[in-house]
């Protein structure tokens, strides 16, 4: 009997091992460089939904340390969820994996604008093959990684098949703004440069108001597009 529940008490221990293992967890250098992590991996602690409500009930699911949006029957589940803190000079890491047709993003800078609502610099998370969105921008500034309907990625782009997990990291220093997609630098760009301002006269925020990008600051936003996309391994560094 005791032997028995020896062993019972090993298979729990190593059940819970495998669960906690999943969860997100900063090394001593991370914490030490002041990497923060933004989602724990097991609650919604530090995010909210886009429009100031509580972190929805429905339409995103927490599942051993993965974060995913599920296309929701409901019009009061899901939506956007942002960071409650703001930020400006960061490095953001997130890993993302989408399904078949899935379109969502990563939006950052985001806040109220005077003219346009709410809106964010957005690091486009799609999937190229089937969703039609990637066909519809001007020179691929709509593909996975792009800044969304203004700046393509280069062409060393990599980007992991449906089901496999990618890596997303954004880097805004000053004006200066980079993507990066599995490692490699695929984006970038200087908010209000020439090169910024022409794209952004042919894309669909031309008329916001003040400038659209120009904010100072503003939250992390992962996009509810009505697609399921699961994120993980969530972290930033103030720069």
């Amino acid at each position: 009997m005791k032997k028995r529940m020896f062993v019972s008490i090993l298979g729990i221990c190593f059940i819970m091992s495998m669960v906690s293992a999943q969860l997100p967890v900063l090394t001593k250098k991370e914490v030490k460089q002041g990497w923060v992590l933004l989602f724990d991996g097991q609650s919604s602690k530090g995010w909210e939904r886009s429009n100031g409500n509580a972190f929805p009930s429905t339409g995103w699911v927490i599942n051993n340390g993965v974060l995913t949006v599920i296309p929701s029957k409901d019009s009061h589940g899901g939506g956007d969820i942002v960071t409650l803190d703001d930020y400006s000079d960061f490095e953001l890491m997130v890993d993302f994996k989408v399904t078949v047709g899935a379109n969502s993003g990563i939006k950052y800078f985001f806040s109220k604008y005077e003219k346009g609502g709410l809106l964010g610099l957005e690091y486009q998370i799609l999937d190229d093959a089937v969703n039609p969105d990637a066909k519809l921008g001007v020179n691929g500034n709509r593909v996975c990684g792009s800044l969304y309907d203004m700046i393509p990625p280069s062409a060393n782009r990599k980007v992991m098949p449906v089901g496999e997990w990618n890596t997303a990291r954004i880097i805004s220093q000053g004006k200066h703004v980079a993507h990066w997609l599995n490692g490699v630098k695929i984006v970038e760009y200087d908010r209000g440069s020439k090169a910024y301002m022409k794209a952004l006269q042919q894309s669909k925020f031309k008329d916001a108001v003040p400038s659209f990008g120009s904010v100072d600051k503003g939250r992390i936003l992962l996009q509810d597009h009505g697609s399921e996309v699961s994120f993980r391994n969530i972290k930033i560094k103030k720069l």
